[in-house]
């Protein structure tokens, strides 16, 4: 017997993103974190494997990072605009939190890596659509740490992770913006034989 639930589809429904900028404290405390990742961790996950882990980059040890990153980006990006080295130099600083999502996918006898790394991916849709059930905001981010080897180590990855993602979580100060979504009739066809 199928049993529907309206409550569920819904917040489905209403997800939205909303920039990091736009968001403001408070972030979830441990036990709403506890729950978050509760949520992220209840995806597809062929063979048990579990291929992928989280970071959790809040507190005091956001202007830590900040300070320790931006180096590195004006090694990397000598030339950039004052603007986006301002914005980079608040990265982690200006969210309440911020939960990086490692893919720690690696060469399986019967667990294709792609599987795996599809399960990171869903790992992040759950986290997202959990801090929205609790009333936050939240936004998945990459950029240049996410894939620079040594602005990664940084960050938390380990030899052989890479950055699925960063997720960026507070209260949102804006209301949220739909933006157009594809019609169903572009996305979906029907296979016939």
């Amino acid at each position: 017997m199928t049993t529907r639930n309206e409550g569920a589809l819904a917040l489905l429904e209403t997800r939205r993103t909303i920039a990091a900028f736009q968001m403001a404290e408070p972030g979830p405390g441990d036990d709403e974190i506890r729950r978050i990742i509760a949520a992220a961790v209840r995806v597809p996950d062929h063979g048990k494997l579990a291929p992928w882990r989280f970071v959790l980059h809040r507190g005091e040890g956001r202007a830590a990072l900040d300070a320790a990153l931006a180096p590195i980006y004006a090694a990397r990006f000598p030339n950039a605009p004052a603007p986006k080295v301002e914005q980079e130099a608040k990265r982690f600083s200006g969210v309440p939190l911020t939960i990086g999502v490692l893919s720690t996918a690696a060469e399986h006898v019967k667990i294709p890596v792609w599987e795996q790394e599809l399960s990171a991916g869903a790992a992040i849709m759950n986290l997202m659509l959990a801090a929205h059930a609790l009333g936050y905001a939240a936004q998945w981010l990459s950029g240049w740490c996410c894939y620079d080897r040594e602005a990664a180590a940084l960050l938390g990855a380990k030899p052989g992770e890479r950055f699925a993602g960063l997720v960026a979580i507070g209260t949102p100060t804006v209301p949220p913006v739909d933006r157009p979504r594809p019609a169903y009739e572009d996305v979906v066809t029907e296979w016939r034989a």
